[in-house]
């Protein structure tokens, strides 16, 4: 009988926590003992697990030494005091917050792209998942950074209120009703009323004038790309949708990268789906591809008529599932595969 491991999941009630549970249930992962974890007030709730139920464990008071694997998404404060005291406990943390991306030895890991950076999760026990926005656009363009080698990346995201979290899916759906009954939007969540409108910013702004989120995809593409000369120029943008985020990217190669080349290239790269029928409804969309799916979509692959050596291309996926979820789930079935 093969080996099974201890799993514990912390962020268990949460939007993402619940996707981690589904696809460790839909993958089959093998899980031993589920340990589901959530602050204590959330204690007393149960939730169902290959057709058992388990209950909900106060995180504060869970001995992480009964779990060999720890899938962490409840937040930067709570993964900056729980996620070292697990590691030191014996548990491999993969941590899916922002608070363990940017630090030298801990590894920034898209299972497509650098597996090979799992190997230095042995320092803290610890591997970051990264942003949503930047992942898919990794697996998409690690294929033609290898071909081409990519100098300069120009995207703008289009990127669904999930990215946000339930309240923030709780708020457009209250702002839509209450627009469509006559009544006024009250931005909460949101910097500004999100239903029927785009909004420019996702996270703080930075001295530099990029927000956070921006920054971020400047930050991680070039750790996990592990080339630091790569120029990043992100524009973040929330829009109302629920799951899926999009995103218009532009490339500029260090040699000529023809659509048909690029497009040879991402129809064998693994986790991407090409759709780029150049017609009517032809290319992927959040809604009707990318949202409960699990691949990377790309389409649109055109040559950029503004630069000799650009490339245009739009990404979709599904930002709670590969962004996210289906991420975490996969560095732990290579963890166990090769490193356990």
């Amino acid at each position: 009988m093969s080996k099974r491991w201890n799993v514990a999941v912390v962020g268990a009630t949460g939007l993402v926590g619940s996707t981690m549970l589904a696809i460790l249930e839909e993958r089959k992962f093998p899980v031993n003992e589920l340990y589901p974890l959530a602050s204590a007030r959330s204690v007393g709730k149960s939730i169902k697990f290959a057709g058992r139920d388990y209950p909900v464990l106060d995180i504060a008071t869970f001995d992480f030494s009964k779990a060999q694997i720890g899938l962490f998404s409840a937040g930067s404060t709570v993964s900056a005091e729980y996620a070292p005291k697990a590691g030191k406990a014996g548990c491999v943390v993969i941590d899916n917050t922002s608070q363990f991306r940017y630090q030298d030895d801990i590894p920034l890991v898209v299972t497509e792209v650098n597996p090979h950076a799992l190997a230095g999760y042995k320092r803290h026990n610890i591997i970051a998942n990264p942003n949503c926005s930047t992942m898919q656009m990794l697996v998409a363009l690690k294929p033609l950074h290898d071909a081409a080698g990519i100098e300069r990346i120009n995207v703008a995201t289009y990127q669904s209120v999930s990215g946000g979290g339930q309240k923030a899916m709780n708020e457009l759906s209250e702002q839509t009703a209450g627009l469509a009954a006559g009544r006024a939007a009250v931005p909460k969540v949101i910097a500004k009323q999100i239903a029927y409108n785009c909004v420019p910013q996702i996270d703080v702004f930075l001295d530099n004038g990029y927000t956070k989120e921006e920054m971020k995809m400047f930050w991680e593409t070039q750790k996990i790309l592990e080339d630091k000369t790569i120029r990043v120029n992100a524009t973040a943008v929330r829009v109302p949708v629920f799951v899926g985020h999009s995103e218009a990217v532009h490339i500029e190669t260090k040699r000529k990268l023809t659509a048909d080349e690029a497009r040879a290239l991402l129809s064998k790269a693994p986790g991407v789906v090409v759709v780029d029928d150049r017609k009517p409804g032809g290319y992927p969309t959040a809604v009707t591809e990318g949202a409960g799916r699990d691949p990377v979509y790309v389409g649109r692959i055109r040559e950029d008529i503004s630069h000799d050596r650009g490339l245009d291309l739009w990404i979709v996926s599904d930002n709670v599932r590969k962004g996210a979820a289906l991420n975490s789930v996969q560095i732990a079935e290579l963890l166990v595969k090769d490193y356990l």
